[in-house]
């Protein structure tokens, strides 16, 4: 009896707040920083603001992480990727 209990208990507590339902994460919404400051130009020639938006291995860092938008985040990929082929950028390694 008491085992079906601990399981119980340790269930609840993972994602729950321990009535059923889950918990809501209360945050701030990270705006894209483009809109945000229009000085800000996505070029390829750029490369100081392009590194903010690549991890140290050198892989494009994903929307949800930098805070960029749909739009803005497809731009910088192109940009990115563009002058990596030049040679702007260094190569992502794995």
């Amino acid at each position: 009896m008491d085992n079906d209990q601990d399981k119980n208990a340790a269930m609840s507590d993972k994602k729950d707040g321990g009535d059923g339902r889950p918990k809501k994460h209360f945050g701030r919404r990270k705006v894209c920083p483009f809109v945000a400051d229009k000085t800000l130009i996505i070029d390829y020639k750029s490369f100081r603001v392009m590194r903010r938006f690549i991890s140290e291995t050198g892989k494009i860092v994903p929307r949800h992480v930098s805070g960029v938008g749909a739009r803005s985040q497809r731009a910088l990929t192109k940009h990115i990727k563009r002058a990596r082929n030049i040679g702007f950028l260094a190569p992502a390694s794995e």
